[in-house]
């Protein structure tokens, strides 16, 4: 039996890869878009029966991230994974399926919920794409990423088993926390399927922008203040020494936020700032990970680079012309420098995530979750 026949016995929505489905210059035999957990875990097992290498994608926006992947025989979309299964408000949790796009999620809340869930990544692209990227937006500051919003998750492993962790309420803790283990994972640890987060109460927001000569001085003074800052974003142009720092906040108060905010802030009051929650442009565009006691250091130690990103929460994105020259200004300071996206060739020249001392504890996890080695193989750390 052709691969093809085997998944469409288990799969309404099956068809070959097609040139425009490749992933790192690979055309996948299958593509395979389970509707629902069932569907799903059955592809998974179809493919481990064959001994085929499983890539999962959502929108397909973060599949250039992390190392090229060295075999895609069969690519999992979640695209009929979009339903919204349930939303709690008494008990402030959303359940939701990994191939809902963050677009069709804006929609539903703006329809008189009252609440948001606290991710709002760069992109458009899906729930389960941002679980398995590690993206979250500006909030990150006050509501932390999806690490800190997840309170259970379904996910199907290589071998089609069926994995749940944490519950439907904030305070279930029930299982093991593979929440945190699948955030940040790349595809490499299981396809997600659904997810139930924590959410938040709207609230009346204030941003205040302005251009600085004393961007240290400026976020400083902000988290040491009694504002509660939902996120402290800056932007530096290329060549430039001006920095412009946008405190965005929460407030019953907003005229006296406001202006509390520009008092703090100094510099000139800038617009509401076009940049707010966008990713440099570049060819090659690196995070900068590091405390934010330490961005006065990181902005000297990054001279002359282009700089946006969460100065608050210590995560910046720049576009180097030197990777390594980068990491070694940032090794001094405590900050790591990981590489987001470049083509596949500067991936496969370069390290994309430089040292990590937790690699041997990632390695026994990927033994464990994926032994054969089938699900985004050589995707992560040193082929993990």
């Amino acid at each position: 039996m052709l691969p093809l026949d085997a998944f469409a016995k288990v799969c309404a929505d099956v068809r070959p890869g097609e040139d425009t489905d490749h992933v790192d210059g690979l055309t996948p035999a299958v593509v395979a878009a389970p509707a629902d957990l069932a569907e799903a875990s059955a592809v998974m097992r179809t493919a481990a029966e064959h001994g085929l290498a499983v890539v999962p994608s959502g929108t397909g926006s973060k599949l250039d991230r992390g190392r090229p992947v060295e075999r895609c025989d069969v690519l999992v979309t979640t695209r009929n994974l979009d339903r919204i299964v349930k939303h709690s408000p008494g008990d402030l949790t959303l359940h939701v399926e990994a191939g809902l796009t963050f677009g069709a999620l804006r929609a539903a809340e703006a329809d008189g919920w009252g609440q948001h869930l606290a991710l709002h990544p760069p992109t458009d692209g899906t729930i389960g794409g941002a679980i398995a990227a590690d993206v979250a937006g500006p909030g990150r500051l006050l509501h932390g990423t999806a690490r800190d919003l997840l309170i259970g998750v379904t996910a199907v492993r290589a071998d089609g088993t069926i994995a749940r962790s944490g519950g439907k309420v904030v305070k279930n803790v029930a299982g093991y926390d593979l929440g945190k283990l699948y955030t940040g994972s790349l595809g490499t640890l299981g396809l997600i399927v659904d997810a139930t987060f924590r959410m938040h109460p709207l609230a009346r927001v204030v941003r205040v922008a302005a251009t600085t000569d004393d961007p240290g001085r400026a976020v400083q003074a902000v988290l040491h203040s009694q504002v509660v800052p939902r996120a402290i974003e800056i932007d530096r142009p290329a060549g430039s020494d001006e920095t412009t720092v946008a405190v965005e906040a929460e407030t019953e108060t907003p005229d006296e936020t406001s202006a509390r905010l520009h008092e703090l802030l100094g510099g000139t009051p800038a617009p509401d700032p076009e940049w707010w929650n966008r990713l440099p442009e570049g060819e090659i565009l690196a995070e900068i990970r590091g405390l934010p006691a330490r961005f006065p250091d990181v902005l000297d130690a990054a001279k002359g680079l282009p700089l946006r990103g969460s100065a608050g929460a210590g995560r910046l994105y720049t576009t180097p012309d030197d990777l390594e020259a980068l990491r070694e200004a940032m090794k001094p300071l405590g900050a790591r420098v990981v590489l987001v996206r470049a083509r596949q060739a500067v991936r496969e020249s370069v390290d994309v995530w430089g040292p990590m001392p937790t690699l041997p504890i990632m390695r026994r996890v990927k033994d464990q979750f994926d032994p054969d080695h089938r699900l985004s193989p050589g995707r992560f750390a040193e082929g993990v």
